[in-house]
């Protein structure tokens, strides 16, 4: 893989970062944001198949090794349509 290419967790599909959604887990207190923050990181691709999948078998929670509030699907699900 090349230098900054990183892999949907849903599709497996490679390509750069910044193409991906990301997702963290922050170090210090846990908490899982979006697209900013130091700690365990997951990517996905920002369309509704990728979201569906990840939601529908837990690969975020799995990746990121914490539950993923539903509050996180919704504000991408939000992205997808706005």
């Amino acid at each position: 893989m090349e230098k900054n290419y990183r892999c949907c967790i849903s599709c497996r599909k490679a390509a750069p970062k910044a193409e991906f959604w990301r997702i963290v887990r922050c170090h210090a207190d846990r908490t899982i944001q979006l697209d900013e923050g130091m700690g365990r990181s997951a990517y996905l691709c920002p369309t509704a198949d990728c979201l569906k999948l990840a939601q529908k078998k837990k690969r975020l929670g799995r990746s990121l090794r914490a539950a993923v509030p539903d509050e996180i699907y919704q504000t991408l699900a939000g992205r997808l349509s706005g």
